[in-house]
């Protein structure tokens, strides 16, 4: 498969997660982040588990532990807070600051040499997400905001630790994201019962919430994420981070009856502008420019 595929396929991934704010906006029971998180993540993980029949091996199991609660068991509910109090496209348009997380943990954990295209890509885009939450959200909430901070750098060094370790020989793209899934739904599942427990009702709105994120933007999603960013140099799925934004701001816009400014316009330009040229950079860089800790980490990740 060569890396435009694998660039298309993986950006399936943040398009669908654009749609997490508008769902639990719209469909899921309010104030249970916790329970989202979990309902998620867990059923999803042991799916995946089911259909990969391979559980971690040996020095394994607290490796998917500690990525399972960055990508899902930290990810997650930091990532519903946000949508709770905040607006569809400011909560996830906080996700641009991604890929300058990415390239910062890159340099240090991957010895990743930082290109000045793709580093001003980062920054270009990281400005246009500026305007874009500058724009008709006057009233911010700072916890909403933090919260969404949190979960993106939660989940971009779960990023680089996962192309640190790669993926063990012969175990598939669906039971790896399996273990990580499960790991994260299980990390959930306590706090869930102890802080939120259920909802007074989940009607049928609420279970077809669950349902899309749990299959479409759970186990298919981050089983493409996962096997994208061991193929792809690191900062390509970073910068796929700013998809979320321009999908969460349409949506917003079209669903939730959310105002979309000139000033919107404006960021929402130079994200998708960022986007382009970061993904043009790193796709087309030659592969000699790899350093040889990266290029070592892809070659063991290769079934």
């Amino acid at each position: 498969m060569n890396r435009l595929t694998m660039l298309l396929l993986t950006s399936l991934a943040p398009l669908s997660w654009g749609t997490t704010y508008i769902v639990t906006t719209e469909l899921l029971p309010a104030d249970h982040p916790l329970l989202a998180g979990l309902l998620r993540s867990l059923p999803a993980g042991l799916v995946a588990l089911a259909i990969g029949r391979t559980l971690p091996p040996h020095g394994w199991w607290l490796k998917s532990l500690a990525l399972g609660i960055l990508n899902i068991g930290a990810f997650f509910p930091l990532l519903f807070l946000a949508a709770e109090r905040l607006p569809g496209g400011v909560a996830a348009a906080v996700a641009g600051v991604q890929p300058l997380i990415v390239l910062g943990l890159g340099a240090l954990v991957l010895r990743d040499r930082i290109r000045p295209l793709t580093a001003t890509a980062a920054a270009v885009g990281a400005a246009g997400v500026a305007l874009v939450v500058l724009g008709p959200a006057a009233e911010l909430d700072i916890a909403g905001i933090i919260a969404a901070v949190g979960g993106v750098s939660a989940t971009a060094l779960g990023m680089i630790l996962t192309k640190r370790w790669g993926r063990p020989s012969g175990v598939g793209p669906v039971a790896y994201a399996g273990w990580q899934l499960t790991a994260g739904g299980l990390f959930l599942l306590p706090l869930a019962l102890a802080f939120e427990g259920l909802p007074p009702s989940i009607d049928g709105r609420a279970v077809l919430g669950y349902l899309w994120l749990g299959t479409v933007g759970g186990l298919i999603a981050y089983t493409l994420w996962f096997r994208g960013i061991q193929e792809l140099p690191v900062i390509a799925p970073g910068l796929l981070a700013l998809l979320s934004p321009v999908i969460a701001t349409i949506l917003g816009t079209l669903l939730a009856g959310e105002t979309f400014t000139p000033v919107q316009a404006v960021g929402m330009s130079l994200v998708l502008g960022a986007l382009v040229t970061g993904q043009l950079a790193a796709l087309w860089r030659p592969r000699r420019g790899f350093t040889p800790s990266t290029e070592e980490t892809l070659t063991a990740t290769r079934p």
